[in-house]
């Protein structure tokens, strides 16, 4: 029985989710944008806006935590000096998930678009009016 056991497994097992979730998450962060099925990608929101969520607090232990899941400092740094103060009155919905009409050819898959609801272009913008 799966009583209290939030998330889809994604015909994966623990590490490899994590490894996947991880991944995804770097891929978003990096370019803003990407291209996924729609069960990977409603997954991968709650990684996400948990790290941007966390971003937004920026102190040392937020910065600790997110290079733990990150991985990376040059990401931790573009996550806390560049995406988080896009969102900064913003209380939630920091992704969207886009569907996408055309199914994965191959094995006939819902795709969609995951990307960050502000994108660098539109902060500067919104910042001069």
């Amino acid at each position: 029985m799966r009583h209290s056991n939030s998330g889809k497994k994604l015909s994966r097992n623990p590490s490899h989710r994590k490894a996947l979730l991880r991944n995804m998450s770097k891929a978003l962060l990096t370019h803003g944008r990407i291209r996924t099925t729609e069960v990977k990608a409603k997954e991968l929101r709650g990684v996400v806006e948990s790290l941007i969520t966390l971003a937004r607090r920026n102190d040392v232990a937020a910065r600790r935590q997110a290079y733990r899941e990150l991985g990376s400092h040059q990401l931790v740094q573009k996550l806390f000096d560049e995406i988080a103060p896009r969102f900064a009155g913003v209380p939630g919905g920091f992704t969207r998930v886009v569907k996408l009409a055309m199914p994965r050819p191959g094995d006939c898959a819902p795709m969609a678009i995951i990307e960050l609801t502000r994108q660098a272009a539109e902060a500067p913008a919104e910042a001069q009016a």
